[in-house]
């Protein structure tokens, strides 16, 4: 990476700001005080408006997917964005007043919409409220006679006729009364309550002892009336709301229009944020960035070719980005690296080695050469069908390449479709047969060779401590940290190879077990020697020294942890044959096969989602945890080039990022 400096008049950087976006090469540095003599424009206003209509233009989008949802396969999401020429750019530009005053109707539409559905959900409450007195004839707000006092209301409370008259009489047995229930249920009675009007401040104490309330909005019709009038807003609402939707369908059309404008915007938001960076003079300004080593060619021939300035580059500083730079097999592991963390100026991109053993380990747990099979041909055809951007193509590559391990490892175990080939050739034949019968070369056997598999997992995962370690050590002696290097590091990585060799030797030759006990034993010894060497006081470095014996744990543990490579190959295995076993118990006629067709395919389909879900997720833990904690500090931060960022289009021939 270096840094890099651009020096131009301001006339011409419209034009290298766009041949910038267009090519990806710079990530814009931010600085925090303009150079003497310069100064910043403040682009605050401009961004806001942008943001304005990149936001109005957004919430237009949604309200078109209410309305009238986009149709997409599952399909569509492999598919990379279209292309566009940079004079499509202006078009869009031209076009934008038209799509804001589009978008601003589209978002009068929809508030319509929420008013009028506010509306309704109000009138259907006071339907609901009335519902309960549809059967009374007079209106509720109806007054006095010249003799009688009229009430009515709600207790709070269910009622009869019979405990409402008890009740009203049991609180003032002189009160003379009459009533009429319209609705009673758990928690409410709706009444009308005549009482002499001579006795009207009476009967206001006995009901208000009862809980009784009148309305709070009585209506000078009745209910029923009432609730007719209700309706019939109701139903005009309706049909304003299906007038307004039909309206909002109408600009359907404009979908796309509507998302690239959003695009346009956010592409002028970022050059005028980029152009909120730069130093300005009266006459020239300055740009500051960084640059991965390889393009800074190509970048002085861009900027000299569009204009006269100067391009200066220098040294990054502790503060540079990280981009990752790998060949064809290792880029599509960039992402399990960058997800963990971007490297540091002081660590090795971990990218090819991840990019081996993840495959390789991928392979070993999913581990059947029919899932594999359907791995390298989906991911072929989605590869060349959909044309999809970078970083799907990498993923998509990724899973192609664990595609690959897996054949091999599933031809290792003697697994295609679990035992598929055995069980339906003994179907068809009534003969008894195994996969390595079938099969020309040696198998093993996931369920009989077992343990086997769990030593060669155990080696494996040995082999893959040991490179980190390795890591470890080359950081080091890049970084003239020798005593690291050789003491915390490689009498380390000698003590594990002895006990290596001395488990190889119990099992095969007995000299093994001495050179790899000599092995081991000289190993403690120095690290014995040289681990306290940070103590003070002989007794300090010696306590120190045999304390750190006690790590061996931590790598018997990270070891163990490579049990898994057995047990995740073994769970898909036993799961493929369970479901190769179930097809085919209705028997050959038609119905038998029939039923053994779908069983198989969704069986397998099943086994495929499971395991290689548990493959990806496992393999990466072991990548994380048993590797990178060896010797990845990460920390990093990840190149971010200014560059058209687009969600629907993307610049023809632009550097993809």
């Amino acid at each position: 990476m270096k840094r890099v400096r651009i020096i131009a008049l301001n006339t011409d950087r419209k034009r290298i700001l766009e041949h910038l976006q267009n090519s990806s090469l710079v990530e814009i540095q931010h600085i925090e005080q303009p150079e003497e003599g310069y100064s910043r424009i403040d682009t605050a206003s401009q961004l806001q408006q942008f943001e304005r209509n990149s936001q109005l233009m957004t919430q237009a989008s949604k309200i078109l997917d209410k309305v009238s949802p986009e149709k997409k396969s599952l399909l569509d999401a492999f598919r990379g964005k279209r292309e566009v020429e940079p004079e499509d750019i202006g078009k869009i530009a031209a076009g934008s007043p038209k799509v804001i005053g589009i978008c601003g109707k589209i978002c009068d539409l929809e508030k319509q919409r929420a008013d009028y559905a506010a509306e309704r959900v109000r009138i259907r409450t006071l339907m609901a409220q009335l519902e309960p007195w549809s059967g009374l004839d007079i209106p509720m707000n109806t007054a006095d006679t010249a003799s009688t006092a009229v009430f009515i209301g709600t207790f709070p409370k269910m009622f009869d006729d019979i405990t409402l008259s008890e009740a009203l009489a049991q609180e003032d047995e002189t009160l003379i009364f009459d009533h009429e229930i319209f609705f009673s249920s758990v928690n409410l009675t709706c009444a009308v309550i005549y009482a002499p009007k001579t006795q009207k401040e009476q009967a206001e104490n006995v009901l208000r002892t009862l809980g009784f309330t009148r309305p709070l909005n009585p209506t000078s019709r009745t209910p029923s009336e009432k609730i007719s009038r209700l309706k019939k807003k109701d139903d005009e609402l309706v049909k304003k709301i299906s007038q307004a939707t039909e309206g909002l369908k109408k600009y359907v059309k404009y979908r796309a229009m509507i998302s690239d404008t959003k695009d346009y915007y956010m592409l002028r938001s970022d050059k005028y944020r980029v152009i909120s960076e730069l130093d300005e003079s009266e006459h020239t300004f300055i740009l500051y960035g960084y640059i991965p080593e390889e393009d800074c060619d190509q970048l002085e021939e861009l900027c000299l070719r569009i204009a006269d300035c100067i391009v200066e580059f220098s040294e990054p500083g502790d503060d540079a980005p990280v981009k990752l730079k790998n060949n064809k097999f290792a880029e599509p592991a960039e992402s399990i690296v960058t997800m963990y963390s971007p490297p540091s100026k002081d660590d090795v991109d971990p990218t090819p080695i991840l990019a081996f053993f993840f495959y390789f380990f991928f392979g070993m747990m999913f581990s059947d050469a029919g899932y594999g099979l359907v791995m390298v041909i989906a991911t072929t055809i989605a590869l060349k069908v959909f044309k999809p951007d970078k970083s799907m193509r990498n993923n998509l590559k990724l899973f192609q390449y664990c595609g690959i391990a897996t054949i091999f490892w599933g031809l290792v175990f003697g697994s295609i479709f679990g035992d598929a080939p055995a069980v339906f050739y003994k179907l068809f034949t009534g003969k008894e047969i195994t996969m390595a019968q079938m099969l020309p070369w040696p198998v093993l056997d996931t369920q009989k060779d077992a343990l086997t598999i769990m030593i060669l997992s155990i080696g494996l995962g040995l082999v893959h401590v040991l490179v980190g370690m390795g890591c470890k050590f080359y950081v080091c002696m890049k970084q003239k940290k020798y005593a690291e290097a050789f003491f915390d590091t490689g009498l380390w990585m000698t003590m594990l190879i002895g006990f290596a060799v001395l488990a190889a030797g119990m099992a095969t030759l007995p000299v093994l077990v001495t050179v790899g006990a000599g092995i081991a034993i000289a190993s403690a010894v120095g690290l014995v020697l040289t681990q306290g060497r940070a103590k003070k006081g002989f007794f300090g470095k010696l306590i120190g020294g045999v304390a750190s014996l006690y790590d061996i744990t931590s790598y018997i543990s990270d070891l163990l942890s490579y049990s898994r490579l057995l047990a995740l190959g073994l769970t898909t295995g036993v799961m493929a044959q369970v479901f190769n076993m179930l097809s085919t118990l209705m028997g050959t006629n038609v119905i038998g096969i029939l039923f053994m067709i779908v069983i198989f395919i969704a069986g397998h389909l099943i086994t495929i989602g499971l395991n290689a879900l548990g493959s990806y997720v496992h393999t990466m833990r072991l990548q994380y945890v048993e590797m990178f904690s060896k010797f990845y500090e990460g920390g990093g931060r990840k190149f971010e080039p200014f560059a058209v960022r687009c969600d629907n289009f993307k610049m023809k021939n632009s550097n993809e990022m």
